[in-house]
């Protein structure tokens, strides 16, 4: 778990700035430290340097829109992290061994494997299933408790239960537990995977360790079923709904609103918000 306040805030001044030319220097002056100091904290709390992160970052959200928004060309997607075409190629296929024309390409002919379940299959919805489940609605704000983590969704079971007992006396009636993730597993390493546990409460909460979810034009996949099928269902929004329909994704993190849970069969009810532009 990410603990330190500080870095928190440096990893959400990033992701607000990933398609502008953010650099080390800016990001420790956002917190107010020596750059030399303040990379030598980040790297403790994220196993990165604010350098490598903010790199990793663009190209693994440059990735996604190649594969999302397969109607817009690499270069205005290059362009909108701030690579020109030949320095985003060259870039990408340091990260990926592959250029983004060929890493296109192959997302359109692969099957997808689940990351974690290997042995499960990966069954998404046809686009006439997305259309009758699928809805675009404006979702609100939500105020919350959160707790930051970089890494494998592997324990994500027994975090949510440390996390709930840990902010017990701040459960009510009212209480909405979500999940805001910033990234695709299909495509960030399993071990880099960053995302947040949350529950929604009253904005008068004294702890550190809340913020805004910010809410908006949504596309809203009510998903029902085991939790090891969700990967399909996010893998349904990104490959199958969305590059087949005229929205565009917003710059604004994606979340899971969790409507109900069964602990010993695996079953859950969630809705799946994938924010748009306006």
């Amino acid at each position: 778990m990410i603990s330190n306040e500080a870095v928190n805030h440096a990893i959400d001044y990033i992701l607000q700035h990933l398609n502008e030319d953010v650099s080390v220097d800016d990001v420790a002056a956002q917190c107010h430290f020596s750059k030399y100091y303040f990379n030598r904290i980040f790297k403790e709390e994220t196993g990165e340097s604010i350098y490598a992160f903010i790199k990793r970052l663009r190209l693994e959200q440059s990735a996604f829109r190649l594969k999302a928004e397969p109607k817009r060309t690499i270069t205005d997607i290059g362009y909108a992290f701030g690579y020109s075409p030949s320095n985003y190629s060259w870039t990408f296929r340091g990260q990926y061994q592959t250029s983004p024309i060929d890493f296109r390409r192959k997302i359109k002919q692969e099957s997808i494997q689940h990351p974690f379940y290997h042995d499960t299959l990966i069954h998404m919805d046809s686009l006439k299933a997305c259309r009758q489940k699928i809805t675009v609605k404006t979702i609100p704000d939500y105020f919350v408790i959160y707790e930051r983590r970089i890494g494998s969704y592997h324990h994500l079971s027994s975090q949510w239960h440390n996390f709930i007992n840990r902010y017990q006396e701040y459960v009510t009636e009212k209480t909405l537990f979500l999940e805001r993730t910033f990234d695709d597993p299909a495509i960030t390493n399993l071990d880099g995977c960053l995302y947040d546990i949350c529950m929604s409460v009253d904005q008068s909460c004294p702890l550190p360790n809340t913020c805004v979810i910010h809410g908006g034009k949504c596309a809203v996949y009510p998903y029902k079923g085991l939790g090891k099928h969700i990967y399909a269902a996010y893998q349904t929004l990104f490959t199958v709904w969305l590059p087949q329909t005229d929205y565009m994704l917003d710059d604004r993190c994606g979340f899971d609103i969790y409507r109900k849970i069964d602990n010993d069969s695996g079953y859950m009810e969630l809705d799946i918000c994938l924010p748009l532009r306006n």
